[in-house]
């Protein structure tokens, strides 16, 4: 297969994260140039992208930057998110940020209509609390599938905070974003970063090359085989536009951590002992 996304497509990825937000649309304009020269392509993959978070000076001029889960807003973004993207449904649409604003009935007619009309088959948040999930998904008729939310192992939050218990208990499969801490996982590189988060990346990279050594892997391929390895069935987001780290990552498919260097890596991303 020739053209674009022709590197994570080969290597067998058929799940592609989107949102209206990524370049102004973008993203969604370029995937859906993919599509047209890939025929066939669209009946093998997941198409899933994101709205809710509204740009400065959109819709009009002079606008602020804020999250809105209107029923008007949401339509608008997908009605534009199909047109970039060349589709006339979404696989999957996720609420992006929350909403403080947020009518949960309003959105639940809003999503119900979507479904009705062939435009949405499955719907999911992104980055809200527990709290949240639960008072939207109380107002849906249709089940929340998937919550995406930061994880990594420099990101540990949210085995602390409830957020993949709660998706495990509610049987949503949590995708992890920037499961590579932002590309740092395999480049170890600390400019920028706040002094805590560089010392815990130093802590971290003995450890993950010398594990990944062991098991003949790459320190990415074992950081994400690190998320998979979680009983909430997490679904890593891989980032990357380099065609070779695409294929490079897939292999952490295959690889099955066990429980000791599961743990040996969790606390060196910590960077301290368990008590």
């Amino acid at each position: 297969m020739g053209g674009i996304c022709a590197p994570a497509y080969d290597a067998g990825y058929n799940f592609f994260d989107l949102a209206d937000i990524y370049g102004r649309g973008e993203s969604e304009r370029i995937f859906g140039l993919a599509l047209r020269q890939s025929p066939g392509m669209r009946d093998r993959v997941v198409i899933l992208s994101k709205c809710g978070i509204r740009p400065p000076g959109y819709p009009e001029p002079g606008g602020a930057h804020c999250y809105d889960f209107s029923k008007e807003y949401i339509l608008r973004s997908v009605e534009g998110s199909l047109r970039r993207l060349n589709v006339d449904r979404l696989d999957v649409l996720l609420l992006h940020r929350p909403d403080y604003l947020m009518d949960p009935a309003e959105v639940a007619a809003t999503f119900t209509q979507l479904r009705d009309q062939g435009k949405v088959r499955e719907f999911g948040i992104s980055n809200f609390h527990p709290s949240q999930v639960d008072l939207l998904q109380q107002a849906c008729p249709m089940p929340l599938i998937t919550h995406q939310v930061e994880v990594s192992l420099l990101h540990q939050f949210t085995l602390e905070d409830g957020t993949l218990d709660h998706s495990y208990r509610l049987g949503m499969t949590p995708m992890a974003w920037s499961p590579l801490a932002r590309g740092r996982i395999g480049t170890f590189s600390v400019e920028g970063l706040p002094a805590a988060d560089g010392d815990r990346l130093r802590s971290l990279q003995p450890e993950l090359q010398a594990i990944a050594k062991e098991l003949g892997v790459t320190p990415g391929v074992l950081a994400l085989a690190w998320i998979l390895r979680h009983p909430a069935n997490m679904l890593p987001i891989i980032g990357t536009t380099q065609p070779a780290r695409i294929v490079e990552l897939s292999a952490a498919v295959s690889l099955k951590l066990g429980r000791e260097h599961w743990y040996r890596l969790l606390v060196a991303g910590r960077g301290y002992r368990l008590p």
